[in-house]
Order: structure tokens, then sequence, then C-alpha cells
């Protein structure tokens, strides 16, 4: 089976099967990682407590951790949750929002990957480079590293740390080992909108909840993409960022097997 069949047949199963996924996410995106979750066919809960989350995790088919507006009580329920999913074998697909800017970030994030075993590692260049030990700089939680040496990086660190990792940029990497893709879909303006990262990750563990954390990172992140060169192809004069981002969420809820096949650029 080719990649762009495999990743059909999961976008199938998450419509079919409707996976739950937990997600412990940032409050600034929270509302639109529950809606592209729905809009794929998954069903979102979105508890962070840490007296339920250990509960809540057993009922779900994949866990999403993103750090990206963190607080000493979100990581102790990270962990928690982490711990008992990793320990009945719910994958748990990891978003290191802004890993670098500031030292909470950074202990957080290192704790997380020690102490949890990781299926995905969803993450922009600067990111990615920064779990991997190379400091090019962060803005904020934005990138502001170059593509250069980017294939090497998620293949070194994949190995590393066991798990999938995938890079998000201007061309999206998904490694396992040695083994690498590469996704040439999306649109400039997907940068422009807050939450794209978070929204693909959440889309990940949609597709990981049904398939293997490689085929499911390469699906979830291929939606986006795909999403938003529809979304922007559909904009009227006049229309824009807020259009852009209810389009987006629109072309998420059309995607079909049908869409995918022939827009998908996976290499």
């Amino acid at each position: 089976m080719d990649v762009l069949q495999a990743v059909s047949q999961t976008l199938d199963q998450v419509k079919a099967k409707k996976p739950l996924i937990h997600q412990l996410t940032n409050f600034v995106t929270v509302n639109d990682c529950a809606n592209v979750t729905l809009a794929l066919g998954a069903s979102p809960v979105m508890t962070s407590d840490p007296a339920e989350v250990e509960e809540m995790v057993s009922f779900a088919s994949a866990l999403v951790l993103n750090i990206g507006t963190l607080n000493g009580q979100l990581v102790e329920s990270m962990i928690l949750a982490g711990r008992k999913a990793a320990a009945i074998g719910v994958p748990v697909i990891f978003d290191p929002v802004g890993v670098g800017a500031t030292a909470l970030r950074s202990a957080a994030a290192e704790r997380i990957i020690r102490e949890i075993p990781l299926a995905v590692i969803r993450g922009n260049m600067s990111e990615i480079k920064t779990l991997a030990g190379i400091n090019e700089g962060i803005r904020g939680v934005d990138s502001t590293a170059g593509q250069e040496q980017g294939e090497a990086v998620a293949q070194s660190l994949s190995k590393r740390l066991g798990c999938v990792v995938a890079i998000t940029g201007p061309v999206d990497i998904i490694a396992q080992g040695d083994a690498v893709r590469h996704i040439e879909n999306g649109h400039p303006l997907l940068a422009s909108v807050t939450g794209t990262g978070c929204m693909s990750t959440a889309l990940t563990g949609c597709c990981c909840g049904v398939a293997n954390p490689f085929i499911g990172a390469i699906a979830g992140i291929a939606v986006m993409g795909v999403a938003g060169e529809i979304a922007q192809q559909s904009l009227k004069e006049n229309e824009g960022l807020g259009t852009f981002r209810v389009r987006l969420i629109d072309a998420i809820g059309n995607m079909t097997t049908q869409i995918i096949q022939k827009y998908a650029k996976i290499r």
C-alpha cells in the first residue's frame, strides 16, 4: 500500500470510528482545535483538571499535549495523562509550542519527553531544532530558524527519542527514523492565522487515533495543507483572514479521500 492510499484509508477510518481525542491544549487555540477535530469526524474532549485526566484519557484513542499557554498545574496534568496513556497504549502527540523561548517552556518540554513515551512530536522548525540541541532562536512562539538541515534534524531526533518527528513549514517534513516524507501543500496565509500549527497537531491526533503514528502524522498534516489551499482559493475580493479561518474549517469538514488524492503532494 502506498502512502497516499494509507492516508485516504485513515481519513475514512476517522469518519467511521469517530475516535475520542483528549487534548490538553492552550486557551488561545482550544476552540479551533476542538472544531477541526469535529470537522474531520473525530470527537474532542479538552478536560485538563488533574483530578480527572487519567480517567478521561482511558476512554480516548489519542492524547494531544500542547504547551502553548503553560502553567504549573497544566504540566502536572499532562504528566498524569501522558503516563496513563502510555500505560494503556494510547498514542501521545506532543506540540512543544515556543520551546526555547523561556526556561519554563524548555523545562516542561524536557520533562514531558523524559517521562512520557511519545508517538509524535509536531512543531515548527525552531521548536524541533531546539529539541535537537540546535538553538537558532525563536520569537515568542514563532519560528525564526532556517529550513537548512531540516530532514537530517528530524531523522536524528526521531531516532534518539524513538518517535515520529513532524516539522511543519513551507515544506513539511515527517520522519520516522530513516523513513521520511515531504508534504508540499499549504499556503502562506496559514501562518497569518493564530493556531494553525495547534490545529495541525489536533488533526494529527485524530489520525493517530486510527492509524500508526507515521501515517497519522502524514495524514493530519496533509489535511491541513490541502485545506489551506482550498480555503485560500475560495476567497473573493475583499475577503481576508477572518473568512479564510472559517473557510479553513469548512475545507477540513468537506475533506474526502477523493480531494486528498487529487491535491496532496506527498513525496
